[in-house]
């Protein structure tokens, strides 16, 4: 029995380490199921959107009258006997009073807090934007260490092999080989393993920053990933616009288009209002008040007759100099502040374009030379150095130099493709809103 219990006890652990192990394993994310993931679960839209619930119910709040006011009071009351019927005067009052702001205050009100909640769509739409910027850049800065490791892992077998011919030349003293080239070998393999070490680092590092945006710290990348389009590019029509002013004309209609200008032109519209609110305090402010006065029967029994009142005040705007000019003079103030802010996010919209569009440019001409050329002949120059060297023609040095070389050659140009990668997510967040 005690056998059976063990064996039972021995089942579970092994069933619920079992169990462990599946619930650990890392989730595996495309970039775009990590862009879409790291925008659902950002809480800064939960914000942006309870600040435009706050906005619209304060726009309905001000766009409402305010309250009347209720009076009751005791008038003409005499002191020397407090008796309510003795005289004629005395009176139970109640009054209403109900003031309305100036001209279209209310209005205005509604009209301006109406335009700030407005902006917090537009800001929603370039926060999206920026996420998948910064998101799709974290995942292709782990893509690119683990695809670096591969090559290297890749190679190492090389190097190894190196190590083995320079040991087995060095050995046999059939060869040139002397033993600084066989330290040179077996030194270039550690340096590969330290190589390797700083890139696992790096991409640890890299889904840290990813996992913090996804909400899950145990993630990895999708292992069927391909380079080639893996992030469209949203105008190229923009990009092979050979006329000059055209593409200058293409391009200020689509950042104009930018949420970024959407939402300052709601901020825009906003303060405008603002501007219209200030002129309102030139207009009189009105007010309406009404009230019912009780009176008691006299000593003798008779009735009297109660009193009835009703009136409007209203203010006069005369003395204007200190007060509603200088109010007006402040709101059109703001209103042409807010216009610079706009020229100046246009402005830095259109040299963030320009240089992701220089860099652009010059990565596709760095691609088209190493598919070409460059790493068809960082192979054949390792080839040929190895070559020389077998035929005793030639130095292990320069063998050992071939292959980091052409190494080398082959992880810049994965460099080259992932940057270009980075600057079209880049690109593209310019064009946000099309």
């Amino acid at each position: 029995m005690g056998f059976e219990r063990k064996i039972w006890e021995m089942f579970l652990c092994v069933s619920v380490l079992a169990l462990s192990a599946s619930f650990a394993q890392a989730e595996s994310y495309t970039l775009e199921r990590a862009v879409k993931a790291a925008q659902v679960q950002d809480p800064w839209l939960i914000g942006s959107m309870k600040r435009q619930e706050s906005l619209e119910a304060l726009s309905i709040e001000s766009g409402s009258l305010p309250d009347p006011s209720v009076s009751l009071g005791i008038a003409n009351l005499p002191i020397d006997t407090f008796d309510f019927s003795q005289e004629g005067m005395t009176q139970f009052k109640v009054g209403v009073s109900q003031m309305f702001p100036r001209g279209k205050t209310l209005s205005l009100k509604r009209e301006k807090l109406q335009n700030l909640s407005e902006m917090q769509p537009h800001s929603r739409e370039d926060r999206n934007a920026q996420v998948a910027v910064t998101v799709s850049q974290l995942w292709l800065d782990a893509y690119k260490s683990e695809q670096t490791i591969r090559l290297i892992e890749d190679d190492r077998a090389l190097f190894e092999h190196l190590v083995d011919v320079a040991q087995s030349s060095y050995t046999t003293a059939a060869g040139k080989t002397r033993q600084q080239d066989l330290v040179r070998a077996q030194l270039e393999l550690t340096r590969l393993d330290d190589r390797l070490t700083r890139l696992r680092q790096q991409r640890d590092m890299a889904l840290a920053g990813l996992g913090e945006w996804l909400g899950d710290p145990n993630i990895s990348l999708s292992e069927n990933t391909s380079l080639e389009n893996l992030i469209p590019l949203s105008a190229p029509e923009l990009m092979s616009t050979p006329d000059h002013a055209e593409k200058l004309r293409q391009l200020s209609e689509s950042l104009s288009r930018h949420p970024k200008i959407k939402s300052i032109d709601s901020k825009i519209k906003a303060f405008d209002s603002g501007v219209q609110l200030a002129k309102q305090s030139y207009k009189p402010q009105w007010g309406l008040n009404a009230s019912y006065g009780y009176r008691d029967q006299t000593p003798m029994g008779d009735d009297r007759s109660d009193f009835f009142s009703v009136g409007v005040s209203f203010d006069v705007p005369l003395f204007t100099g200190k007060r509603q000019d200088k109010k007006v003079q402040s709101a059109n103030a703001e209103l042409e502040a807010v216009k610079t802010e706009r020229a100046l996010i246009l402005r830095q919209l259109k040299s963030g374009y320009d240089a992701a569009e220089a860099m652009y440019t010059r990565l596709t001409e760095r691609k088209s030379l190493f598919d070409q050329r460059l790493l068809k002949e960082m192979a054949e120059q390792a080839e040929a150095s190895l070559s020389a060297y077998t035929n005793d023609d030639g130095d292990f040095a320069e063998v050992v130099r071939a292959r980091i070389a052409e190494l080398n050659a082959r992880i810049e140009a994965l460099h080259v493709d992932i940057e270009m990668q980075k600057n079209i997510a880049q690109l593209n967040y310019f064009h946000t809103g099309r």
